[in-house]
């Protein structure tokens, strides 16, 4: 499903209207693309003075954010995964995470014992065990509760 440029303004505009009562001054652009077969839409937020205020204290501004946009477009978008982003924190958050996982790989291959990460949000979560399961000689693990839920790399033992 291709969203029209009627649904792309409806969730511009939903998201601005989240964003005035924060007297935040910002663009949104409205991106789709298909990734294994499910559509990804991006509502991208550049607030190039205020940014800070929206991410909040390790993106719990925008996880809130996301959530309320999410539920207010449910109906308008059904079927539809949407993400939001601003001035592409995730992006580079995804990819700090995606180091991360990588370096605890090499640890975990030099001494053969498993290594917990530190705790993350469910998304980054997924961020890692994607980007491992690709990697042959390890497998993760989500252990804990939330807020403490962290992912365990262990070396793969058949």
């Amino acid at each position: 499903m291709i969203l029209t440029l009627e649904q792309k303004n409806d969730i511009s505009e939903i998201i601005k209207k989240i964003i005035l009562p924060m007297n935040v001054v910002c663009d949104v652009s409205v991106n789709e693309e298909m990734v294994g077969g499910k559509e990804i839409v991006t509502a991208a937020i550049s607030a190039p003075e205020d940014a800070k205020f929206l991410i909040g204290k390790n993106g719990q501004n925008l996880q809130a954010l996301e959530h309320v946009a999410r539920s207010l477009l449910l109906k308008k978008t059904e079927g539809i995964a949407l993400f939001v982003d601003v001035n592409d924190y995730k992006k580079s958050k995804a990819t700090q995470i995606a180091l991360i996982a990588k370096d605890a790989v090499s640890r975990v291959r030099n001494t053969q014992r498993a290594e917990a990460l530190i705790p993350m949000s469910p998304y980054e979560r997924r961020i890692v065990h994607m980007e491992l399961a690709s990697v042959s000689d390890v497998t993760t693990e989500s252990i804990g509760q939330e807020p403490q839920r962290r992912i365990v790399v262990k070396p793969y033992r058949s």
